[in-house]
C-alpha cells in the first residue's frame, strides 16, 4: 500500500512540475486589422457589380460558351476540387481522432522461456493437470477485442478538427477566386482576340490605300514629278505592312491556342464576332463600398479561413504542454489448448488502465511546434491584412482606369479622323505638286498607328471593365 501511495505522490509532483514550467511565450499579433475606408476614392456608389452573374455580366454569347466549357474542362480547376476532397478527408481523420478507437484480433503460436528466468522457474513447479507438467514449448492461442481513447481534456483534438474544417473551408474560397481569375483571364484574352482580328481588317484595309498611293506614285514618276526614290519608299511600306499581316495573324493563332488551353481542348478556332468591336459601349459600373470585399472577395475570405486555422493550431499545439489521459481496455479469451479457449471465466481475460501522461524534460519538440504555429499565426494575420489592402488598391487602380481610359480613347478617336481625312488632303496636294512623297507616306503612316492605337485602347477599356469586376470579387457566384 505504501508503494503505491509513493507513485500517486510522484505522479501528482510531476504533473505540478509540468504546470509550473508551462510559462509560455506571449503570443504576437492574434487579433487582424479589419478596417477599411467608407468608400471607395471619387465613387459614390451603394451596390457593386460583383453581385452579378458572370453569365448576366458578360453579354457575348460566345465568350459565355468559353467560360462555360472552362469551368467543366479546366485542369487546375479540376485539380483544386480534388484539393477540396483531400481537405475533407482531413476533417474525417481529425474527427476520428477523439472517437475511441476499437479493433479485434485473434492470434495462435507458440512460447517458450528460458528455465533460468523467473517465468521458467514458476513452470518448472506448475502442472496443468493433475499429473501433467507445464511443458517446455507452450502453445497459446487468443481472440478478443482492444479499445483505446485519449481523453480531448485540453481540447486539442477537437481544434485540430475545427482547424481541419476552417482549412477545408479556405481551399472552397480558394476554388472560388480561381473561378473569377479563370474567367477574367478567358474574358481578357477573348477581347484580345477580338482587337487583334480588328487591327487585322485595318492592315489589309491601309494595304490597299497604300497599293493605290504606289500606283501614283509610279504615275508620277512616268510624269517625271518624282524620282525612283518615292517608288521605292512607297513600295517598301507595303511589303513592311504586308509582312506584319503575318505577325498579327501569329499572334491570333496564339490568342486562340491560350483560350483553348485554359477551356481544356486541343487547338481549334475560336468562335467569335468582331465586327464592330470600336462600337461596343461600356455599361455605368457601379462600385459599391470597401466592406463588401469582405464578403465578396474569395482571397479576402480564404485569408480569413486560414486566419481561423491558425489561431486553433496555436491553442492544439500549446494543448500539447499538458497531460494527455489515455484510457486502454481489453477483453477475450486465451489458453494454451484450443478446447478450452472459451471457457468462462477460467480463459477469460480482461484489462482496463487509464494512463496519464505528460512532458517534463527535453520538451524542444512541442516548443518548437508551439513557436511554428505561433508564427504561422501571425502570417495568416498579416497575409488577410495584406489582402484587404491588396483588394482594395486594385478596385481604386481599375476605376481610375476605366475614367482615363474613357478621356484618352474619345481623343483618340478624335485623332483617328483627322488622320484619316489627312490622307486624302495630302493625296490631293501631291497631286497638284503642293506637297511631296514623304508628306503622304507619313500621314499614312501616322494614320495607322493612330487606328492602331484605337483599337488598343478599345481592347485596354473592355479589359478594365473584366478587371475591375474581378477587383470587386464577381465571377464565382
Amino acid at each position: 500500500m505504501s508503494i503505491n501511495k509513493s507513485l500517486i505522490n510522484l505522479s501528482i509532483v510531476c504533473i505540478a512540475l509540468v504546470f509550473s514550467r508551462c510559462k509560455l511565450p506571449s503570443l504576437g499579433r492574434s487579433t487582424e486589422n479589419k478596417k477599411v475606408p467608407s468608400s471607395f476614392i471619387n465613387s459614390k456608389d451603394s451596390t457593386t457589380i460583383a453581385a452579378i452573374k458572370w453569365k448576366d455580366y458578360f453579354k457575348d454569347e460566345n465568350l459565355r460558351a468559353l467560360i462555360d466549357t472552362a469551368l467543366k474542362n479546366n485542369q487546375e480547376l479540376n485539380i483544386m476540387l480534388q484539393e477540396i476532397n483531400i481537405a475533407k478527408n482531413e476533417i474525417r481523420a481529425r474527427k476520428g481522432a477523439y472517437i475511441p478507437f476499437v479493433g479485434a484480433g485473434a492470434l495462435g503460436g507458440v512460447d517458450k522461456v528460458g528455465k533460468h528466468t523467473s517465468q521458467g522457474a514458476s513452470d518448472a513447479i506448475t502442472t496443468i493437470a493433475p499429473g501433467k507438467p507445464t511443458p517446455e514449448v507452450l502453445p497459446n492461442y487468443a481472440f478478443g477485442v482492444t479499445a483505446a481513447w485519449e481523453l480531448d481534456i485540453w481540447k486539442k483534438l477537437r481544434n485540430s478538427k475545427k482547424s481541419a474544417v476552417y482549412k477545408f473551408l479556405s481551399t472552397i474560397e480558394g476554388k472560388n477566386f480561381m473561378v473569377t481569375n479563370l474567367i477574367a483571364e478567358i474574358a481578357t484574352s477573348y477581347n484580345e482576340l477580338m482587337a487583334l482580328d480588328n487591327q487585322l481588317i485595318i492592315l489589309t484595309d491601309n494595304i490597299k490605300i497604300q497599293q493605290n498611293a504606289l500606283e501614283m506614285v509610279k504615275l508620277e514618276k512616268i510624269a517625271a514629278k518624282v524620282t525612283e526614290l518615292a517608288v521605292r519608299k512607297f513600295e517598301a511600306e507595303v511589303l513592311k505592312n504586308q509582312s506584319r499581316q503575318f505577325y498579327i495573324l501569329q499572334q491570333i493563332k496564339v490568342t486562340e491556342n491560350r483560350i483553348n488551353f485554359i477551356v481544356g481542348r486541343f487547338p481549334q478556332p475560336i468562335n467569335r464576332n468582331s465586327t464592330n468591336y470600336n462600337q461596343l459601349i461600356i455599361d455605368s459600373l457601379q462600385a459599391g463600398v470597401p466592406s463588401q470585399l469582405l464578403s465578396n472577395r474569395s482571397d479576402i475570405k480564404q485569408a480569413e479561413q486560414d486566419l481561423l486555422a491558425a489561431k486553433l493550431d496555436v491553442k492544439a499545439a500549446k494543448a500539447n504542454f499538458y497531460p494527455s489521459l489515455i484510457i486502454t481496455s481489453q477483453i477475450g479469451y486465451q489458453a494454451f489448448n484450443p478446447a478450452y479457449l472459451i471457457k468462462t471465466p477460467e480463459s477469460l481475460i480482461y484489462s482496463l488502465a487509464g494512463q496519464l501522461i505528460a512532458p517534463l524534460i527535453n520538451r524542444n519538440a512541442i516548443k518548437a511546434n508551439y513557436y511554428t504555429a505561433n508564427s504561422k499565426q501571425i502570417q495568416a494575420v498579416y497575409n488577410y491584412e495584406r489582402a484587404v489592402l491588396k483588394a482594395h488598391i486594385e478596385v481604386v487602380n481599375e476605376l481610375s482606369n476605366i475614367g482615363n481610359l474613357k478621356n484618352s480613347y474619345d481623343y483618340k478617336s478624335k485623332e483617328v479622323q483627322a488622320l484619316t481625312e489627312s490622307i486624302e488632303i495630302s493625296s490631293n496636294l501631291f497631286k497638284s505638286a503642293r506637297a511631296d512623297y514623304m508628306e503622304v507616306l507619313l500621314t499614312q503612316r501616322d494614320a495607322l498607328d493612330s487606328k492602331f492605337e484605337l483599337i488598343e485602347t478599345k481592347m485596354h477599356q473592355m479589359n478594365a471593365t473584366v478587371n475591375l469586376y474581378k477587383a470587386l470579387g464577381g465571377g464565382w457566384r
